[in-house]
């Protein structure tokens, strides 16, 4: 009887199939990945959206937006007058459905306290996913969603710039930074303005949110739909905070409101705002909708969008 060889693949053949894999997969995993990321900005838009019903429910009981943060009453820019330092963040947890977490909180006694037995300790760390962007990816000193802050240093990070005449950035968590405390981070902050800085003037911002702001819808004399509320931040120099002002931590004032003085991820400050979302930036207008503004919005336009009563005239949907 004659026995028939089984032939199998032979080095080449396979060679070959294992390239066409290679290939498929080269091709499907950039529309892979885009699905994932587009899923993700969907997710980001919908907490935008949230954070814009609970202001306004805010605004309605109320009448004012909640304050950028709670200080004394001077406009001066020694740290005591920032506390206790709670944020705009803060105040909205009944609006997102975290009224146990807002119950907790001991409104008089500081977001965080050195010098005490630091009341505020496990409600400062606790995530809110709502605040929380899931294309954003894990800042310098995180730990799932849980961050040491930097502590202050003297460093005033506009102060460097390359041979080019543009401002480097630097950290404002880890590296030569001594950890202070830790917090939950959030990717969304307010707008204070474009033209003045939270750090040099924290009680005088263009925008809505800043220190003892007690800003309502008839202050935006811009128009409700041309003018922003909040901007997303990523962690890549350091995480900001939903809880507020930090006393002593590095860009304290910053960890809460951002400044537009740079368009959607066009600066490399900490105060800028940007994301991980490719090409652009998600922002919640005074109107509560959403928009997503792309990294090559014309400056002077993003400055307009980002003051309540500049006078300028913009399109709604620029």
């Amino acid at each position: 009887m004659q026995t028939r060889r089984r032939r199998g693949f032979s080095l080449v053949e396979l060679l070959v199939v294992i390239a066409i894999i290679g290939l498929l997969v080269g091709l499907l995993l950039p529309a892979v990945q885009a699905v994932r990321e587009a899923g993700r900005r969907t997710a980001c838009v919908n907490n935008l959206r949230q954070i814009g019903i609970a202001l306004h429910h805010y605004h309605d009981h109320a009448g004012t937006f909640p304050a950028g943060w709670v200080g004394g009453p001077s406009a001066a820019a020694e740290p005591e007058y920032d506390q206790p330092g709670w944020g705009w963040g803060s105040r909205l947890l009944p609006q997102i459905e975290a009224g146990a977490l807002h119950d907790r909180i001991d409104f008089q006694r500081p977001v965080f306290d050195a010098h005490g037995d630091d009341v505020n300790r496990k409600v400062r760390e606790t995530i809110v996913a709502t605040y929380r962007c899931a294309s954003d990816l894990a800042g310098p000193t995180e730990r799932q969603g849980i961050f040491e802050v930097g502590h202050e240093d003297g460093h005033d990070e506009h102060a460097e710039s390359d041979d080019s005449g543009h401002h480097a950035g630097h950290p404002v968590d880890g590296g030569e930074l001594s950890g202070l405390c830790w917090a939950a981070k959030s990717n969304y902050v307010g707008i204070f303005g474009w033209a003045r800085s939270p750090e040099d003037e924290p009680a005088d911002g263009d925008g809505i949110f800043f220190r003892n702001s007690r800003v309502s819808l008839k202050h935006i004399t811009d128009g409700s739909s041309k003018t922003l509320l909040l901007g997303e931040r990523c962690s890549r120099l350091g995480g900001s905070v939903w809880s507020g002002v930090i006393e002593d931590a590095e860009a304290a004032r910053a960890r809460v409101v951002g400044v537009a003085d740079h368009a959607p991820n066009g600066g490399d400050h900490f105060d800028d705002f940007s994301s991980r979302h490719p090409g652009g930036v998600v922002f919640l207008r005074a109107d509560a909708s959403t928009r997503f503004f792309a990294d090559s919005i014309d400056e002077d336009v993003f400055h307009a969008l980002c003051t309540r009563a500049g006078g300028e005239a913009v399109s709604a949907d620029p």
